[in-house]
């Protein structure tokens, strides 16, 4: 099985899963009717666009899992940044098995590839500002430590993996508690190390900081809006801009002088990259 380097992914589980929800119960009954079973087909995974990789180790995996002994040569490596044009793998092997595979590994690396070409252009806007990009938690179920893989291939920090990491106190934890500094001073009285406090107006920011914050969250706040805010904590503690960033402000926050810059985006609304698998008869 391919190696890729995720903490906590169960790549066998995954491979297993995916291709028991294509597979049901009758299995690949095109392939089956279609191929000869001693049919030996030769392919090239490539990219119609201009892309950040990710995700071939786990296609690889796909491959493997149908046909251990398939024959697979990957050109590039996730994390690279390739030309419209480029070949990505070149694979051997048993037709019917190949064919089976195929939604399955592309899906993978156009979803992941797509997410890490997105976060690289944000990265890019953002360089030379001295601001860290962030990924968030808005993934889909089930896929979050593929998604964040995906963003550190782009060139983004993982953040937030989960709600057992760091206490992240948001507004609707404010209103129940009744104050920033009571939601925090509770936090604080629970131990928790990391408390993550979102605020969305300056005058949250005292409070939230007297009572033993860690990190703050501006939220929704315009460039001008933010410098006041990193001045006053002035570096206190990390300070985070938070909330509809896109790639045409994302510069102009990262110059507020905040030490982050969290994009839900990267996860939540990146177009898959347009990836194909090309087929020869061997």
């Amino acid at each position: 099985m391919s190696e890729i380097q995720i903490p906590g992914f169960d790549l066998p589980a995954f491979i297993a899963t995916t291709l028991a929800e294509d597979l049901g119960d009758a299995g690949d009954i095109t392939s089956a009717a279609v191929i000869p079973a001693d049919a030996i087909f030769a392919g090239v995974m490539d990219s119609r666009d201009a892309i950040t990789v990710a995700g071939l180790p786990i296609a690889e995996a796909f491959f493997r899992a149908l046909d251990p002994q398939v024959s697979i040569e990957r050109l590039v490596q996730d994390g690279e940044r390739v030309p419209a044009g480029t070949d990505l793998m070149r694979l051997r092997g048993k037709a019917r098995a190949l064919l089976t595979a195929e939604r399955s590994a592309l899906n993978t690396v156009q979803h992941l590839s797509g997410i890490a070409t997105m976060t690289r252009a944000y990265v890019d806007a953002i360089h030379g500002t001295g601001a860290t990009l962030l990924d968030t938690r808005k993934t889909i179920p089930g896929l979050r430590l593929l998604e964040k893989y995906a963003t550190r291939m782009g060139g983004a920090t993982n953040h937030r993996m989960g709600l057992w990491d760091a206490a992240m106190i948001k507004d609707n934890h404010v209103a129940v508690a009744g104050s920033v500094g009571e939601a925090v001073r509770r936090a604080v009285a629970a131990g928790i190390a990391s408390i993550i406090v979102e605020v969305d107006r300056i005058d949250q920011i005292a409070p939230a900081l007297d009572a033993g914050a860690t990190h703050l969250l501006l939220d929704n706040m315009e460039p001008d809006t933010l410098r006041e805010a990193v001045a006053l904590v002035a570096g206190r503690v990390p300070t985070e801009a938070s909330g509809g960033v896109r790639l045409d402000t994302i510069r102009a926050i990262a110059e507020s002088g905040v030490t982050f810059v969290s994009v839900g985006r990267l996860t939540q609304s990146a177009p898959a990259a347009d990836i194909g698998l090309d087929f020869k008869t061997a």
